[in-house]
């Protein structure tokens, strides 16, 4: 894929009049001279891999050193006594990226998503999805070719690779990818895509400093931590993302129900800010002032 950056993904996408999805897949097969045919079955085998991983996993087995194995066991059950917080979703995320993290520490086939360090991330978010019906294998395919993209842009303007940016460049990008794959399963627009990818990224990255700084692993100063500390402006600023985030985001139908062109937002006739280029409406995440 020759992308650049977000804005050349999206404006090859506009152009064409096609998804992102598309548009990410139009880039590949010119790069690779590979047949759409060849590219959809290579990322169809990937996608079943990422399935029989999960499906392979054994609690009882453990890695060499034997620090790994077992956790994912511990947080399913854990699910099902009912104590854990957080909905079953997010419960099933959580296990689901311990199963594959533990069977690549046990030497088992993984798909790295962008790398080995972070191969749990992406299948946590679309394996839950895809047992509960809500995304077919052609739509995880898709949203798998969008998350290829954006991490094909990060690959490119940072990096990826723990040992050149440490957890935050294989965990982080692997969130912004899944974080825009997973608005993509939910029908919503690339632009919508890209901001889910970017604020992914950002919260990732605070959190990251934030666990390495209290263990002494990272000497740091004034980074807050997402929704903990204590500060107005940092909660303002957090609380602010995901108002942004739920205004943006399309309400949650099945995949399989949801039309594949979505109608047009209709945009106000002077939409000059950076909210109105993304189709959403300042008074969604504000509020409406009573006219007097």
């Amino acid at each position: 894929m020759a992308f650049l950056s977000c804005e050349e993904m999206l404006a090859a996408a506009r152009s064409q009049k096609i998804t992102l999805a598309e548009a990410v897949l139009r880039s590949d097969l010119e790069e690779s001279r590979l047949t759409e045919a060849h590219s959809r079955a290579a990322m169809r085998h990937l996608w079943q891999v990422m399935q029989a991983t999960s499906q392979e996993y054994d609690p009882a087995q453990r890695s060499r050193s034997g620090l790994s194995g077992g956790d994912a066991a511990k947080v399913e059950q854990a699910w099902q006594q009912g104590r854990l917080l957080g909905d079953d979703y997010l419960a099933a995320v959580t296990a689901e990226a311990l199963k594959t993290a533990e069977c690549n520490a046990c030497m088992k086939r993984i798909v790295a998503a962008p790398t080995a360090g972070s191969c749990g991330v992406l299948p946590a978010v679309l394996l839950p999805l895809a047992r509960a019906g809500q995304a077919d294998e052609n739509a995880v395919c898709d949203a798998l070719y969008v998350a290829a993209g954006f991490g094909q842009v990060i690959a490119t303007r940072a990096s990826i690779a723990g040992a050149e940016g440490g957890c935050q460049a294989e965990v982080g990008s692997a969130s912004a990818m899944a974080a825009a794959a997973l608005v993509h399963l939910l029908g919503g627009s690339p632009e919508q895509m890209a901001a889910a990818c970017a604020t992914a990224a950002m919260l990732v990255f605070q959190t990251t400093l934030n666990v390495l700084g209290s263990v002494d692993l990272l000497p740091l100063t004034g980074v807050t931590f997402p929704f903990v500390s204590m500060g107005g402006s940092s909660m303002l600023s957090c609380w602010g993302l995901l108002a942004y985030l739920q205004a943006a985001a399309p309400p949650p139908v099945s995949v399989k129900a949801a039309p594949k062109v979505p109608a047009p937002a209709v945009k106000p006739p002077q939409a000059t800010g950076f909210l109105d280029e993304l189709g959403v409406a300042t008074d969604d995440i504000f509020g409406k002032e009573d006219a007097r």
